[in-house]
């Protein structure tokens, strides 16, 4: 055990709460005035950039980010992560699979002094699918699926890690709640940040 082994991190809503300010920009580009939080969760039950959201009224991606990331770098860390963070980052590679681009992660870890946590980012123009995200970290560490831990928000990133029979660690205090999570089979729901560590160890002790 150890360096050799991967957590994989999602970052919106595990390392910091972006929802609210996603579904505002969200809401704010759309012509149609009925378009929910609760819909705005239903679109991340797939893959973000696929799942089609109510009405099937598709925003611009260039215009979405336009508007976020200067709202985005002003949202503080998430209580708790960064002490999972630094804990983690003495045992394991830490590497980010996101849908937000990987310069304004960067940039966003660098603000809060985290970056140095994470060995790599791979946001949304390194590719669209978590699938082939995660296929890419494969092949790039020499990894596999073994020594693979991912831990995620929703329900479409765990469908996703299932279909490369990755597992996966959900934490409920994201986008998706206990039930929603429930469906895609994780391993463990964490309820808090400050429970990330035990539940990762676990993990690797058990297998």
């Amino acid at each position: 055990m150890g360096n050799d082994k991967i957590i994989l991190f999602d970052f919106d809503g595990v390392i910091v709460n972006s929802f609210k300010t996603a579904f505002g920009v969200n809401k704010m580009l759309r012509t149609k005035t009925d378009f929910s939080e609760d819909d705005y969760r239903k679109c991340f039950e797939g893959n973000i950039f696929d799942k089609q959201p109510k009405n099937n009224e598709k925003i611009d991606d260039e215009e979405f980010f336009k508007l976020y990331i200067p709202k985005l770098l002003q949202l503080p860390v998430i209580d708790g992560i960064r002490e999972a963070l630094i804990e983690l980052s003495g045992q394991y590679k830490l590497i980010i699979i996101s849908s937000s681009t990987s310069n304004v992660i960067h940039d966003w870890l660098t603000k809060h002094n985290l970056v140095q946590y994470f060995v790599d980012i791979l946001g949304a123009d390194v590719h669209k699918s978590k699938i082939e995200k995660i296929k890419m970290v494969f092949e790039k560490y020499g990894t596999g699926v073994a020594d693979c831990v991912f831990i995620t928000d929703t329900l479409g990133d765990l469908r996703e890690a299932n279909k490369l029979n990755v597992q996966s660690l959900a934490v409920t205090y994201g986008v998706h709640n206990e039930a929603t999570l429930s469906n895609g089979n994780p391993i463990a729901l964490i309820r808090r940040p400050q429970d990330i560590v035990a539940e990762v160890e676990k993990y690797w002790n058990k297998i």
